[in-house]
């Protein structure tokens, strides 16, 4: 078990003023199995924001809010402390669902959000037969993880080639990426054979070996999961299972689901981001 910390701030800063915007913010953790939101708090300035909250489709906790007064600027800043405890485990044999099981029209039905393709997800033609071949004779759960294998030995993690609306082919075309990236490539994968997967996004917090209380420069981050029989949770980017230093705050089909700040706006000319996240081991 562990006990985190996260304060995020997102803040945009305008040229001129934004006469208007209306926005969403996906950054408030979830409770849920495997970890409990003990506090948390999201304030938006300038305080003349309009603020209400509500769960999604996904059941994400979602801050939308509107500003109608004239401003050069926006921050939303996101604190909160959970909880994660994540028991790894080897699933036993009669846990784990076979193919049969998959392509049942009850669980075809059931994960019916996790199973199709979208733009961000598909891999290509290339990338279907590799998997399909790759994987041909093994169970959903070996099968699952002969992916993963793969996408850690042919896709590099590599800042700055890819953007936001880069899909898995894109992806697989450079075989370079960041966590986004690697996260719907798997995901793309694992679906052309019919495992249900799911994009979440989150945090990490980078050093485990830090002391409690020592604040460390955090990140957001993407990972995903699929479905045999449960869910089960995979880091890409980290060639592993979601730890206990593994923070989740939104699920979906891909990052236009989970995507931690967007809006429209009317008025402001160029933007500038800024980004900070930090994370503070307290137990």
């Amino acid at each position: 078990m562990t006990r985190l910390r996260i304060e995020h701030r997102t803040g945009y800063t305008y040229d001129s003023n934004v006469m208007l915007s209306y926005n969403e913010a996906r950054m408030t953790p979830l409770t849920d199995p495997y970890q409990v939101v003990l506090e948390s708090a999201l304030t938006v300035s300038p305080a003349q924001a309009f603020v209400m909250h509500y769960r999604d489709y996904w059941g994400t906790r979602v801050t939308a809010f509107d500003m109608q007064i004239p401003h050069e600027y926006l921050e939303v800043v996101s604190v909160s402390t959970v909880e994660v405890h994540r028991a790894e485990k080897v699933p036993a044999a009669d846990e784990l669902a076979g193919w049969d099981v998959l392509r049942s029209a009850a669980v075809v039905n059931d994960f019916s959000d996790w199973l199709p393709q979208t733009r961000l997800s598909d891999p290509g033609s290339d990338v279907r037969q590799l998997v399909k071949a790759m994987t041909d004779g093994l169970a959903p759960h070996e099968a699952a993880h002969a992916i993963m294998g793969w996408l850690k030995a042919e896709v590099q993690y590599v800042p700055g080639v890819t953007g936001v609306q880069s899909n898995a082919e894109e992806v697989w075309s450079h075989r370079k990426g960041v966590c986004q990236d690697l996260a719907h490539l798997g995901i793309g994968a694992l679906r052309s054979i019919g495992i249900p997967a799911r994009y979440v996004s989150g945090y990490l917090h980078p050093k485990p070996q830090a002391a409690v209380g020592e604040k460390v420069a955090g990140e957001s981050h993407a990972w995903l999961q699929w479905w045999d029989g449960e869910w089960r949770g995979w880091d890409p980017t980290n060639t592993g299972p979601v730890t206990d230093f593994h923070v989740s705050v939104a699920k979906g089909r891909d990052y236009r689901d989970v995507s931690p700040l967007r809006g429209v706006l009317s008025g402001g000319g160029k933007s500038r981001l800024t980004v900070r996240v930090e994370v503070t081991r307290l137990a």
